[in-house]
């Protein structure tokens, strides 16, 4: 079953994520990846991903990695398999690549829309459980430049669009969890 994990920054939301794919391990013969979208593009992000990398290994030591930061819907179409469970953490920094990259120009709307449709294509088809992770930003002040308004819309449709996609989602606040559907 898919889950699409949401919450603010330092929410819980990752530790939730991984804790899913703990109780997955724990079952024989199954397998879990966690395909991370993060890109270390200054000292203090490559800390924060050697920090996260670190901390993954100690509470879920069987978990394979991935790192993906863009081609999303290819690499989940490559793990999902009825006996893996594939942890996404998380579509905020992959929103982040092809919206506001670190290098290069940003792709088009129209771009955006058919890798954010490929993504829906590879989740309704996975055979495996999906869990998906990302920021909830859209409950602050609109931003003041187009580029940064351009992108929090985009991250609310897409997160509509996961909502609708998976029969799990979970908010987290403070490190509790809130069933929002079930």
């Amino acid at each position: 079953m898919h889950e699409f994990i949401l919450g603010g920054q330092r929410s819980g939301k990752s530790r939730c994520g991984e804790s899913r794919a703990a109780d997955w391990l724990a079952r024989p013969g199954h397998r879990a990846v966690l395909l991370a979208t993060a890109l270390g593009g200054d000292d203090e992000m490559r800390a924060r991903i050697q920090r996260h990398q670190a901390d993954r290994a100690m509470r879920v030591p069987a978990m394979a990695l991935d790192e993906v930061p863009r081609d999303l819907a290819d690499a989940l179409r490559r793990h999902s398999a009825p006996d893996c469970l594939v942890l996404v953490d998380c579509l905020t920094l992959w929103l982040t690549q092809w919206l506001m990259p670190l290098e290069g120009a940003p792709v088009e709307d129209a771009t955006w829309l058919a890798v954010q449709a490929d993504l829906d294509a590879a989740l309704r088809v996975a055979p495996g459980p999906v869990v998906l992770v990302s920021n909830e930003i859209g409950l602050g002040l609109a931003p003041m430049s187009r580029e940064a308004r351009r992108y929090v819309d985009a991250l609310g449709r897409l997160h509509q669009q996961v909502a609708a996609r998976c029969p799990r989602v979970t908010l987290m606040v403070a490190g509790l969890e809130m069933a929002v559907k079930r």
